[in-house]
């Protein structure tokens, strides 16, 4: 039992640390009205393990808190990719609806952070679009396209303990 703690804690800790890479990497496409993060693609790691949904959660948080971001930004984005990374673990059972819910979650949460906290003069619904947009490349294609590579070594790579 407390090998499977231990090893649930590991993987939330390395995820969160690549989300947070990725992040920072990318970050001059990964915040604004028109963004693609990049690190979005791990929300598809549900997928594989339940240690993901806290992973990306607390990279999401401390990506947005490091980055300099709007504490409302810290708080409404990171709660946006808590509830997306729920509904992908909770539609694991379909690859294809994986990349659905946080795709879903940003495009309607984060416009609304980005009017609210940094002021976006950007419609609301165009930031919708352009934000989604950026959520289905980075989700529904390069997640997409690191689930399937993920899948065929998935007892390896996910291996949970006996």
């Amino acid at each position: 039992m407390k090998e499977n703690k231990t090893l649930f804690i590991t993987q939330s800790a390395i995820i969160a640390a690549i989300y947070v890479a990725l992040v920072y990497i990318f970050s001059p496409i990964s915040f604004g009205p028109v963004q693609i993060r990049i690190a979005e693609i791990l929300t598809v790691l549900p997928f594989f393990t339940p240690a993901a949904i806290p992973g990306v959660t607390i990279g999401c948080f401390l990506s947005n808190l490091l980055m300099g971001a709007d504490p409302l930004d810290v708080v409404f984005g990171t709660l946006a990719t808590l509830v997306g990374a729920i509904g992908s673990y909770k539609l694991r059972h379909n690859k294809f609806l994986v990349p659905i819910p946080p795709i879903m979650a940003n495009a309607i949460v984060v416009p609304w952070v980005l009017k609210i906290a940094y002021a976006e003069a950007t419609p609301i619904p165009l930031m919708m679009l352009t934000v989604g947009l950026g959520e289905v490349v980075s989700i529904g294609i390069l997640g997409m396209i690191l689930l399937f590579a993920l899948e065929k070594n998935k007892n390896y790579i996910f291996k949970t303990s006996n």
